[in-house]
């Protein structure tokens, strides 16, 4: 039981609100990712830039396919 819990917790720590994510600063970007290697975002034509999970789930982006 104890050890489920950690990793309840453990789990949790990367969904942090103030997760550092990338996305794409066009304004047709749709993805976010924890990786700025990520492969999704190989074809972003305009700058990459950082935000924290909660700003881009605010913006309704969700998770690249690449990292699910």
């Amino acid at each position: 039981m104890k050890t489920l819990v950690l990793f309840v917790l453990l789990m949790n720590i990367k969904c942090n609100d103030t997760t550092t994510v990338y996305v794409c600063a066009s304004r047709n970007a749709i993805r976010y990712h924890y990786k700025s290697t990520c492969r999704g975002l190989r074809n972003c034509s305009y700058r990459i830039v950082k935000i924290t999970l909660k700003q881009a789930t605010k913006q309704g982006k969700t998770l690249c396919g690449w990292e699910k």
